[in-house]
């Protein structure tokens, strides 16, 4: 596979102005550990193809309690600077030579797509970009304790991440200045002679380094997902001749299987069309058509991610599902738990979010005859406004 997009996530800092027992980055924020929301960030844009995350050697348990089931690469441990950390995170990643690199620092998780993508589309014609704000206020350079002079606030800007670079470029000049002491990465590419392109940046994506901006981050995650959304879905598919069935991606044995031109999976279809429906753009049929003949057997865990594409696409999260399958035979209460905890990844979904329920109809209609399998689902959304 070629590596094109790849992100160094620097995780390794101490974060001694929070004033907390942890670092910050493992802080929580809206329920989730905080770089686990700057991860989040990277794994919903479809462009990035690896991410590396730095961490300092003592705080292994605190990342894996982060990241939980997130499929990333083993993390890498850090040095006694910023710089050696980026350093550590580039040579991790020199086996696979991707073409750029996105270095961010992990203690800024409201990072909005409309920058990476437009660093993504810059650092292919200018090879090292930035996102900066120009500096609002008036100001001074003090010596003695007295000012010395007043600076030009029009030619001040503050740099932010993720800085992006053509990998062989910044992996050499961080090689060349790895003596230095230097904050950002953009001043290791200015000492290396490489030209740093500057692009807007956001308020939004500030850096949490003090316990006010703790704060604020905490208030911006629970206020910035204001539109709520229910969406609901129902599927049916008859029993055919076979020897299992697939429920919610979990291949369970059974004297028949269910007919469909995918998989059949009743419940993630309904899983599928009820994520469609919080967003009003159709069903299930609508973006894979049985008529198609791609989606032939297909899984139906391909459905599933596409809903939930379409909702992280726009910065929304998925608060809650509530599935009930509903079926004489076969049983589900010995496979209820394996089908939650397979939702729950494929989702990247905290399994306390995930209700899995079955029931029967009392050998009435079509279910209580054993003819079929029918799924309900109700799913909840949340955007921002």
């Amino acid at each position: 596979m070629i590596i094109k997009n790849a992100v160094i996530i620097v995780a390794a800092g101490r974060g001694h102005r929070m004033e907390k027992q942890i670092p910050k980055q493992y802080l929580d924020i809206g329920g989730m550990a905080v770089l686990r929301h700057t991860v989040n960030i990277f794994l919903k844009n479809p462009a990035i193809d690896h991410i590396q995350v730095v961490i300092h050697p003592d705080d292994q348990s605190l990342y894996d309690d982060a990241i939980g089931d997130m499929a990333l690469p083993d993390p890498v441990f850090g040095g006694q600077s910023r710089q050696q950390s980026v350093l550590a995170g580039l040579e991790a990643i020199s086996e696979i030579m991707p073409e750029y690199v996105y270095i961010h620092d992990a203690a800024r998780p409201f990072l909005e797509q409309k920058t990476l993508n437009r660093l993504i589309a810059e650092v292919a014609e200018y090879g090292a970009v930035i996102p900066a704000l120009n500096v609002t206020d008036t100001i001074k350079y003090m010596s003695n304790e007295t000012i010395d002079s007043t600076l030009d606030r029009d030619l001040l800007y503050r740099a932010q991440t993720p800085q992006a670079f053509r990998y062989k470029a910044i992996y050499m000049a961080h090689r060349h200045q790895e003596n230095k002491d230097l904050t950002d990465d953009s001043a290791v590419a200015e000492l290396s002679g490489l030209k740093v392109r500057i692009i807007p940046g956001s308020e939004n994506n500030f850096k949490i380094t003090t316990p006010q901006d703790l704060i604020k981050a905490q208030n911006m995650s629970q206020n910035s997902y204001t539109d709520v959304r229910t969406g609901y879905g129902i599927d049916v598919h008859a029993f055919d001749k076979g020897d299992h069935i697939i429920l919610g991606g979990i291949k369970i044995p059974h004297t028949h299987k269910l007919k469909g031109h995918s998989d059949a999976d009743v419940a993630l279809h309904a899983l599928c069309d009820a994520l469609l429906g919080a967003l009003a753009l159709g069903d299930i049929g609508d973006h894979f058509p049985p008529s198609d003949d791609q989606w032939k057997g297909a899984s139906s865990d391909i459905f599933l991610k596409h809903a939930a594409q379409l909702i992280y696409d726009q910065d929304g999260v998925i608060a809650n599902i509530d599935l009930t399958i509903i079926c004489e035979q076969p049983k589900i209460a010995p496979h209820r738990e394996k089908i939650r905890d397979n939702i729950s990844q494929l989702l990247d979904l905290d399994i306390n979010r995930v209700s899995i329920k079955a029931t029967t109809t009392e050998k009435l209609g079509f279910t209580g005859k054993k003819q079929g399998i029918m799924a309900q689902a109700i799913a909840t959304i949340r955007l921002p406004e």
